[in-house]
């Protein structure tokens, strides 16, 4: 009778209301932990928390993303809700590590060159992986922590898959409460328009979304570099 009971209440409380949509309700498996990002020693334990295969929430330039550790990227497609078909972008701490994880060709290094740390995600073929979306953050937090994980890190929004960005750790929280190991509160993101992504991968340029970076602003960075 109690199991019967359990279980009704379950199919009763399915969705839950986030930012005024209803999203489903998941399961909790583990305590979130709500840490200030400029405590001492705060970076260093996320660092840690994504190399034991913990999945970790950080403000970035935009809004708040979400990271796995190297080999357990299976854990934040879990976390989000996220389909499997859908890559991840790497967010990288420098520019430096680029040519290790992908074909760099020079039109992708001139616009990294020219616009990282920022919000422009170039899209190249990394080997065996496929065409990646790559980035640098303008956000000091979200550097050092790459950093401190080895240079590159899977990240996406600190969301559930389809519900509304989170710009402070309190939204980020509110939707991956329990699904997700720490969060890192550095306040509010700015928000607003999402990076401009380019794809660099084949013989040619493609924009495939204009967003922050300006579709002028591309061509006029890659006429001065590579005239």
């Amino acid at each position: 009778m109690e199991r019967t009971m359990a279980i009704a209440s379950s199919v009763r409380a399915r969705h839950r209301d986030i930012g005024g949509r209803v999203s489903p309700v998941y399961p909790r498996h583990v305590k979130t932990r709500l840490i200030k990002a400029d405590a001492p020693g705060a970076v260093e334990e996320a660092a840690a928390a994504l190399a034991q295969g913990q999945v970790v929430a950080f403000p970035t330039d935009t809004v708040y993303g979400v990271a796995a550790g190297h080999g357990h990227i299976k854990a934040l497609f879990e976390a989000k809700g996220r389909p499997k078909g859908k890559r991840i972008p790497v967010l990288l701490s420098d520019a430096s590590h680029l040519e290790a994880s992908a074909i760099v060709a020079p039109a992708a290094r001139a616009l990294a060159a020219r616009f990282w740390p920022g919000p422009l995600s170039i899209v190249l073929a990394a080997p065996r992986r496929g065409s990646i979306a790559f980035r640098v953050p303008a956000s000091d937090i979200a550097r050092r922590l790459i950093a401190a994980s080895g240079g590159g890190l899977p990240v996406t929004s600190a969301n559930l898959s389809g519900q509304p960005d989170a710009r402070t750790a309190e939204e980020a929280l509110a939707q991956l409460d329990g699904r997700i190991a720490l969060v890192l509160d550095g306040g509010r993101t700015p928000g607003g328009v999402p990076s401009t992504v380019v794809d660099c991968s084949g013989s040619e340029v493609r924009i495939l979304r204009e967003g922050a970076v300006s579709a002028a602003e591309i061509e006029r960075a890659l006429q001065e570099a590579l005239a």
